[in-house]
């Protein structure tokens, strides 16, 4: 409720409402200080007037409503690297108050990751989701957030806590693909051997192998329909034909059809990821993530000889130019068998 009161020959007009801060404003009348109150109240009633944040909201509740706001229109699967990030997110600021969250906070935060083995592009990745979620979850909350990310950036980046994501080049070699495909199906059963074959065959993403339908498969022409393939200009509805090259036909046919099961692969992709880093682990086998075997199997495509416009059918780019950081062809695979002296 406003109040105008007199002070001294002038009007004070003060608008107090909960959630938000106190506004007040002196006039030469009363007149005017009272339509300057309804007009503030109003602009509070339309929601025009963002309300102060609350030391009681926590950055918990701001994930959760991140969240639940996108539910309304894209859900975040809980496959996905966003779930992941705002999970870690939520364990590691999340009993941290919103409105006073400082960049000593994010320091400490992306320091933590770091001493767990994340890098700073990962690092990066996760503050910037963790801005994107206080920028909505602001609206969607009616409290006003600061924008402590990006008055980090400077320090974090100094620190080298954050930082942009290099390109990377590992391949497995022969002995360490062959190592982890063989303790995969000894440990875990045949169909996780064969889940590496096939990635690396099709240079698929683990999402997209575990997304693969039965009822998507062209057996004339050997095709398997992708749906919702990764794409930075389309977050839905990229649908796209991959043709089965080479083994991952056989690949394919050989696994079982589950009664009430429409997948191909049913497994879920975080568990791929978790029986190949334990794999690779047991091995003894460094530095070598699931994500490298696309990168491998889309260099094998270029070392077996096709064009980078047929391989661009199989990989899912839409621009060739992106293909390059998929490229990590061997100086040796150049050599080429050389004629014999009495050929």
């Amino acid at each position: 409720m406003a109040s105008v009161i007199k002070v001294g020959d002038r009007w004070r007009a003060q608008v107090r409402r909960k959630g938000h801060a106190a506004q007040c404003k002196t006039f030469r009348t009363k007149a005017a200080a009272e339509v300057w109150a309804r007009e503030i109240e109003a602009r509070i009633d339309d929601r025009q007037v963002s309300a102060q944040a609350d030391s009681k909201v926590l950055l918990s509740a701001v994930l959760r409503a991140y969240r639940e706001l996108r539910d309304t229109s894209r859900p975040i699967a809980d496959t996905s690297n966003e779930h992941y990030m705002i999970r870690k997110l939520s364990a590691g600021l999340g009993d941290r108050r919103a409105g006073a969250l400082t960049p000593h906070d994010l320091v400490g935060y992306c320091t933590m990751r770091k001493d767990e083995g994340a890098g700073p592009y990962t690092c990066n990745m996760e503050i910037s989701k963790l801005g994107t979620a206080m920028r909505y979850a602001s609206v969607a909350l009616n409290v006003s957030l600061p924008d402590v990310v990006t008055s980090s950036r400077p320090l974090l980046k100094h620190l080298g806590l954050i930082g942009g994501g290099g390109r990377r080049e590992r391949r497995p070699t022969e002995d360490e693909y062959a190592a982890v495909v063989t303790w995969l199906t000894q440990h875990k059963g045949q169909m996780f051997g064969d889940i590496i074959h096939f990635a690396v065959a099709t240079a698929m993403r683990r999402g997209e192998i575990e997304r693969l339908m039965w009822a998507d498969v062209d057996e004339k022409k050997r095709l398997v329909l992708v749906r919702d393939r990764k794409d930075p200009r389309r977050k839905a509805g990229n649908d796209q034909w991959v043709p089965l090259l080479g083994e991952a036909w056989a690949i394919l046919k050989r696994q079982k059809q589950l009664r009430d099961e429409p997948r191909i692969f049913p497994i879920s992709a975080s568990t791929v990821s978790k029986y190949f880093t334990e794999a690779c682990e047991k091995l003894g086998i460094p530095d070598l993530h699931f994500h490298d075997l696309r990168h491998d199997g889309t260099s094998r495509l270029f070392e077996e000889g096709y064009e980078i416009q047929q391989v661009a059918l199989v990989t899912g780019h839409r621009d060739w130019r992106h293909l390059k950081r998929y490229i990590n062809l061997k100086p040796e695979d150049l050599h080429r068998p050389e004629a014999s002296d009495d050929g």
